[in-house]
């Protein structure tokens, strides 16, 4: 099977980059026929809990997928799982460029799945993100400090295009739009 019909724009960022944001910006301006897909991912977490349009699956649901072969790529972060559905390849073979909210931890193992993959890191500076963070109201302030150290830690990849998403959302997203558009 050969994946490489298609382009595969992974994006990435840490906790509050405004990833989902960015996410929904594009897809709000990007006409139908534009031949870019988004893929949504596949996570234990309620559909209702916020942030990107997911796919909400139990626990037991998510490994029985997986033991089916339901998913091209797994991963877990914070207590969840997620995944990107075998769909994503199909949509690949077809010569569409699909567009995939991944995690920094699956790259490596992306990145040998789908050897063309463009990825993209999407970040903002520790004081917006650590307000963004306190303003969710989901973790303490010790959590937020420990995300914060672990996003700083990481350092993108040779090749990753860096967006910053600190000002105006349109700012960010117009330069996600002409990523797409290439």
């Amino acid at each position: 099977m050969s994946h490489d019909a298609g382009r595969l724009w992974y994006v990435m960022g840490p906790s509050a980059a405004g990833k989902d944001s960015l996410l929904a910006y594009v897809r709000q301006h990007l006409p139908a026929e534009s031949g870019v897909v988004f893929a949504h991912r596949y996570i234990t977490r309620p559909a209702d809990a916020g942030g990107e349009n997911h796919i909400a699956l139990s626990t037991a649901e998510f490994r029985q997928r997986q033991r089916d072969g339901c998913f091209a790529l797994c991963w877990q972060r914070n207590a969840l799982h997620y995944a990107l559905g075998v769909e994503v390849l199909s949509w690949l073979e077809k010569g569409l460029t699909v567009v995939v909210s991944g995690s920094r931890a699956a790259l490596p193992q992306a990145q040998l799945l789908l050897p063309q993959l463009q990825a993209v890191w999407i970040t903002a500076s520790p004081a917006l993100r650590a307000a963004r963070l306190a303003a969710r109201g989901r973790e303490s302030a010790q959590q937020i400090e420990a995300r914060l150290r672990e996003a700083e830690a990481f350092q993108p990849p040779a090749g990753c295009t860096v967006l910053h998403n600190d000002g105006e959302l349109a700012v960010a997203g117009e330069q996600l739009l002409a990523l797409l558009r290439q």
